[in-house]
């Protein structure tokens, strides 16, 4: 992978931004480094060994939770790659921080947040984030994960053939369409052909009640891909009850099944969620174990 800083890496760089809450994570378990894709360059945190998945950070950023989601998967046997796409890297996510992060995000190019935008640019980027990561790190293809704000382009990664596990977390674009998808029309009957033809599944989860990822957006998600789309409604009263400010007071009830709702319980249902995910990559990305 290219390691040249690129022009715009300044704008996601944590040492930019000096990480003052104890309740920050520094990543310096982490390789730091700069991934370039046709001429535009990224910071991507990369950590473990085997076949490589792609987290995609929930909004406002690469939070602790994050990252900690990012070391249960290297503990699992994957090479993570986390890119920087949004806020303070390893920021404990405060409320009014957190707004700023959202608001920026969704006035900007690389994002469509709002309906009838169709596919985030930002998607072919990662697409190229994935091919590289797959040429690195070898085996039958690369997971993609994504998270909220990002939990749709997950999907949307899987027009790269290297993306063979997409999994979809409460996928919240856009926001002011309840059953929308992100997904322009032509991307929509891409994904959809290439999910029947190399016989692809697409594991999602949400809470039930969750106002940023709904029902509708589930059906939607049916309708398109037919038993293939594996979606999965948590109760909210298992919900973390104590999340970080930014999903407390902005977020305002349970969403994020595998990280700030998260309850790390041995046999809690969110607990079996991540586990649940798990074992999907290793499924298709350690076929042979």
């Amino acid at each position: 992978m290219t390691t040249t800083r690129g022009p715009n890496d300044h704008l996601n760089d944590h040492r930019n931004h000096p990480l003052d809450d104890p309740l920050d994570d520094p990543l310096d378990d982490f390789e730091r480094r700069t991934v370039e894709v046709d001429g535009v360059g990224k910071t991507v945190y990369v950590t473990g060994s085997g076949p490589a998945v792609v987290l995609m950070p929930e909004m406002p950023g690469i939070s602790p939770d994050v990252a900690r989601f990012a070391r249960w998967m290297r503990e699992a046997g994957f090479s993570v790659h986390l890119p920087s796409l949004f806020g303070v890297d390893g920021a404990h996510p405060l409320a009014e921080a957190g707004e700023a992060v959202v608001r920026r995000a969704c006035v900007s190019a690389e994002f469509r947040a709002f309906a009838g935008g169709g596919t985030s640019p930002v998607v072919g980027w990662l697409r190229g984030l994935a091919r590289q990561a797959h040429a690195e790190c070898g085996g039958p293809g690369v997971g993609a994960v994504g998270l909220c704000f990002t939990g749709n382009f997950a999907l949307a990664m899987a027009l790269e053939p290297a993306v063979i596990a997409p999994v979809v977390n409460h996928p919240s674009l856009p926001l002011d369409d309840p059953g929308g998808l992100e997904l322009g029309a032509e991307d929509a009957a891409a994904v959809a052909a290439r999910v029947a033809r190399d016989g692809l599944n697409v594991l999602a989860y949400r809470f039930a009640g969750d106002r940023w990822c709904t029902g509708q957006r589930f059906a939607a998600y049916r309708a398109l891909l037919g038993e293939a789309f594996d979606g999965r409604v948590l109760d909210a009263g298992c919900a973390n009850t104590d999340p970080p400010p930014f999903f407390r007071d902005v977020v305002g009830g349970a969403h994020s099944v595998v990280t700030a709702h998260l309850v790390d319980q041995d046999g809690h249902p969110t607990v079996r969620a991540r586990d649940e995910i798990l074992a999907f990559l290793a499924e298709r990305l350690h076929p042979s174990v």
